[in-house]
């Protein structure tokens, strides 16, 4: 059996971006000479201090390269799953079908 080690801290927190997260990933994009990726984000933090962010959109990430970001990044792509899969299960509304039984 072979063990694998990762740099994940035990005081991680994966939650959504928020609008007074912005100069943080401003700062994180720019230490990752990435462009800052559009559409919600989650976002990885330890000590409350952002190390990486995932956009939701696309999928573009951003992490800290001075820090021990890389496995955050591979754990924010699993929460986006679980997030998109958990959405794709909830029944959608559509109108068509109600708007073409009125005419």
């Amino acid at each position: 059996m072979s063990a694998t080690t990762s740099n994940i801290a035990h005081n991680v927190t994966i939650r959504w971006a928020t609008p007074t997260d912005l100069p943080a990933l401003e700062r994180v994009a720019a230490l990752d000479s990435k462009r800052l990726p559009a559409g919600p984000m989650l976002i990885a933090s330890v000590d409350g201090q952002i190390w990486a962010a995932l956009s939701t959109l696309d999928g573009a990430a951003i992490a800290d390269p001075f820090t021990p970001s890389g496995d955050l990044v591979g754990l924010l792509r699993t929460r986006a799953s679980q997030l998109s899969d958990s959405q794709s299960r909830v029944p959608v509304l559509r109108l068509e079908p109600l708007l073409a039984r009125l005419r």
